[in-house]
């Protein structure tokens, strides 16, 4: 799995959220819940572990000459509602 973000975005993240982009990868490296988050532009939420707690990541599907890959938009720690959404469906 790939993933691309702007550096200059994690780090703004990070200081706002808690959570930098770099860091919100490991959701992926483990059991997260996913769900749809726009339409336009089509982006996605995943829940999951990172940093020793439950995080959430927004993210695009996008696609290169090298295949599928994705592009990190913001990330949070989660929120209450996150976490009770986490532990009913995972």
């Amino acid at each position: 799995m790939r993933f691309e973000f702007d550096g200059e975005k994690s780090r703004d993240v990070k200081r706002k959220h808690g959570v930098s982009l770099k860091e919100a990868r490991d959701i992926f490296n483990q059991v997260y819940l996913v769900d749809q988050k726009n339409d336009d532009p089509e982006q996605f939420r995943a829940i999951g572990w990172c940093r020793g707690g439950l995080c959430s990541v927004v993210f695009e599907v996008r696609h290169d000459s090298e295949g599928e890959y994705y592009h990190l938009v913001t990330a949070w720690k989660a929120t209450k509602e996150e976490e009770q959404s986490y532990a009913e469906n995972v």
